[in-house]
């Protein structure tokens, strides 16, 4: 796979645009709600205390919102964005940011008793995601027809942030109909001395493989050597569906196929990136245009990072970086790119 400094790009970055999003339904809000609401438009917001106590965490009527995955429709009109929080699974409209659709999540994702601290959050809950780690990554098969997410670490009733398999849930976009799959964790280590494993991203290769993002909490924003930020190929052809499982005892033995694709670590120090300047929080990952390179066509695959909104930490910089790694056909067999209307 070439590094990313052969590969013919100059990348700049330019903001061309901010697009709020807004609910045409009331939303629950505690305190003031946003100077910017009207009759008919309710903006979400990122307020961790913006819920229904008197319902699950999956109340699609709460305004807090934390996105954390994004992708395009097939006709390039809409987004669909998943959240931690809920976690939320809503469409919006790329022009106007109205909600156009919120689809119903199984139940055995949402947590029953909220608190606007995670802490407390996580102690009122046996099951259910666990505060701050929900749907973190979200992909669309690149026929359009199913969004498949995944959460950030495992559900309370799986045995919560540090168990070894997290869910996969695929999601018909026309039907709603549902889909889980078991993913066993790399990154566990041991009882005695356990890594707190985590899941940033999920893309598409085709409709039945992807890319996963597993990453240690290591690097430029949180201090330490990293080590673990890898790509991992999975296979949901032939998998066992999980619906209705629940324990890490039940999932052992149902976890879907996986292989290294890149191990980004590596692969960066190779181009030149010292390790003190690898991000921790390596969170973001898509397929770019394809570019030509000594006369042969290569895919590109662009890896974002989040500085939680830090530009600085301890005096050092801390930009959000954008890495490309380019990559044959021989290197992923069967890649689709996902065709978007112009």
């Amino acid at each position: 796979m070439p590094s990313s400094t052969d590969l013919p790009f100059t990348i700049r970055e330019t903001l061309e645009a901010t697009t709020l999003l807004w609910s045409p339904k009331p939303l629950t809000y505690k305190g003031a709600a946003p100077a910017l609401n009207a009759a008919d438009r309710f903006y979400f917001n990122g307020r961790s205390d913006q819920f229904d106590a008197a319902k699950g965490s999956t109340n699609p009527d709460n305004a807090r919102f934390d996105p954390e995955g994004i992708r395009v429709t097939a006709d390039g009109k809409s987004v669909f964005i998943s959240d931690e929080y809920g976690p939320y699974l809503y469409q919006f409209d790329r022009s106007t940011g109205q909600r156009l659709k919120s689809f119903v999540l199984p139940a055995e994702f949402a947590a029953a008793h909220l608190s606007s601290k995670g802490d407390e959050e996580i102690a009122g809950n046996a099951s259910g995601r666990v505060a701050n780690k929900g749907m973190e990554g979200l992909a669309i098969t690149p026929d359009g027809q199913t969004l498949v997410g995944i959460m950030q670490s495992p559900l309370g009733q799986d045995g919560g942030a540090k168990a070894p398999y997290v869910r996969i849930l695929t999601v018909d976009i026309a039907s709603g109909s549902t889909h889980e799959y078991a993913y066993g964790l790399n990154n566990i280590g041991t009882a005695e001395k356990p890594k707190y494993a985590g899941i940033s991203e999920i893309v598409a290769v085709n409709d039945h493989q992807f890319l996963i993002d597993e990453r240690d909490g290591k690097g430029r924003g949180a201090g330490g050597e990293p080590v673990f930020k890898t790509l991992f190929l999975i296979d949901l052809a032939g998998a066992s569906d999980v619906s209705g499982l629940s324990g890490a005892e039940a999932l052992a033995g149902k976890a879907v196929t996986k292989t290294v694709f890149l191990d980004m670590v590596a692969g960066l120090k190779a181009s030149g990136v010292a390790s003190d300047a690898i991000p921790e929080k390596i969170e973001g990952v898509s397929f770019g245009p394809d570019v030509t390179l000594n006369g042969m066509a290569i895919h590109t695959l662009w890896i974002a990072s989040d500085n939680d909104f830090l530009s600085t930490l301890d005096g050092k910089p801390n930009p959000n970086s954008v890495f490309v790694f380019g990559f044959s056909d021989a290197d992923l067999p069967g890649y689709i790119p996902q065709i978007l209307a112009k």
